[in-house]
């Protein structure tokens, strides 16, 4: 008898862990990857200038556990892409209005550096031309400027006027709802394509050219018998440190020249630089603006300057806010990305457009986010049940205490 006893309360035992056991294992079925970031389309929006973030995963919660869901998503990223040309780390993330700063810090912790659009903290960045970002935390509540690339819901003319006022213009962009299709405003893609002086970046590129703007150092050496001047950006471990995750995406530096004009740029194999005139997309290279010389270079990037003049001097004055000299940074933010063909096939003509894909597997069809949960459960409950009902017969590891509890009521 005590054989069977001790057989039947291992068998409950082993269901309570199988059924424990078994719940990740559900909450995995629940959704499934989209399989084009794993091709050649991904990388041709990588190669762009293109960047993958995270949108969030189906089962988990940002209220409940933040921290879970950002983790989750970063593995969901890197084991199907990388994101971005300029780095494989995600820094970018969606991030629900109504969390708290010690939730904003737990989803950090992680390593996701911007969150947005619109998170509702009392921090914040580029939620107009002045709202200038001075700490890492300002990047939690990223602004929401331009409004959206959506028809019927965009407007060119607000899009218009926030390139023209400056700073960073964040636009929102879904491109499905369920089984409906969600096009874009074609004037506003066309305006961005064509007409908008700005730069044409992402969030995780906008963020890291803000990091490289805190802490940056230079060397430079003029040659003034060979009239050449050369200049890098140097890496430091102290600048480094300020932001290790940052991207080492290309810094504008603005330099003059007193008595010289400057007739080339080359790198190190004594090469010209591309001329960046005109140029939107990140990238290094060089422009004059007016008399002064604009070099957009990597850090470690080693360039040299070839000048026309005598008792050549030079100053290098500052980095530029952004990239290429722009006053104006365009992002679009496109929110809950379960297909990237079909999401991005319609911007295949807009080469200018740069896109922060915030990417989310798509739910298996016919199957709801919580019925995992509810399933383990209801499955506790009915083994705790089970066991109960069987304690009071002297069987299972509720035996002791439904025997307590049967003697007492016995007793009254």
């Amino acid at each position: 008898m005590a054989g069977s006893r001790r057989l039947v309360a291992c068998l409950l035992m082993g269901l309570f862990a199988s059924s424990t056991i078994a719940a990740p294992v559900v909450a995995d079925i629940e959704w499934e990857r989209d399989g084009w970031l794993t091709t050649a389309l991904a990388d041709e929006r990588l190669t762009m200038g293109d960047e993958f973030g995270c949108y969030g995963i189906p089962g988990y919660s940002w209220y409940n556990d933040p921290g879970a869901v950002a983790k989750e998503c970063r593995s969901y990223i890197e084991n199907n892409t990388e994101a971005s040309k300029w780095g494989d780390d995600a820094l970018s993330t969606y991030a629900p209005d109504g969390l708290t700063m010690a939730q904003h810090n737990y989803i950090a912790s992680q390593d996701f550096v911007v969150h947005g659009d619109e998170t509702g903290l009392i921090d914040t960045a580029w939620h107009n031309v002045t709202d200038v970002p001075n700490d890492v935390w300002d990047w939690y509540n990223l602004g929401r400027r331009g409004g959206s690339l959506e028809k019927e819901i965009g407007s060119l003319e607000t899009v218009q006027n926030a390139v023209e006022e400056g700073g960073l213009v964040n636009l929102y962009w879904i491109g499905r709802v369920n089984d409906a299709t969600i096009r874009h405003d074609r004037d506003i893609a066309d305006y961005l394509q064509n007409d908008a002086q700005a730069w044409m970046t992402t969030w995780g590129q906008a963020w890291s050219y803000w990091s490289s703007n805190r802490c940056y150092q230079h060397s430079n050496q003029l040659d003034q018998e060979a009239a050449t001047f050369t200049f890098s950006s140097i890496v430091t471990e102290q600048c480094t440190s300020v932001s290790p995750n940052a991207w080492n995406v290309p810094a504008t530096w603005r330099l003059s020249f007193e008595n010289a004009t400057v007739v080339d740029v080359q790198d190190v194999l004594g090469q010209s630089m591309t001329n960046l005139t005109g140029e939107r997309q990140t990238a290094e290279g060089w422009r004059m603006d007016g008399d002064e010389l604009l070099v957009s270079v990597k850090r470690g990037t080693v360039v040299t300057v070839i000048l026309d003049g005598e008792d050549i001097s030079f100053d290098v004055h500052n980095q530029t806010e952004f990239w290429n000299g722009y006053d104006a940074a365009v992002t679009i933010a496109a929110h809950d990305t379960t297909d990237l063909f079909l999401w991005s096939k319609r911007f295949d003509d807009e080469d200018q457009l740069r896109f922060t894909w915030l990417v989310s597997p798509r739910t298996v069809e016919g199957r709801l986010p919580w019925l995992p949960y509810a399933s383990l459960v209801a499955g506790v409950v009915t083994i705790v049940a089970m066991m109960g009902i069987l304690g009071r017969e002297g069987i299972g590891p509720l035996a002791g205490i439904m025997h307590n509890k049967n003697h007492q009521y016995e007793e009254e």
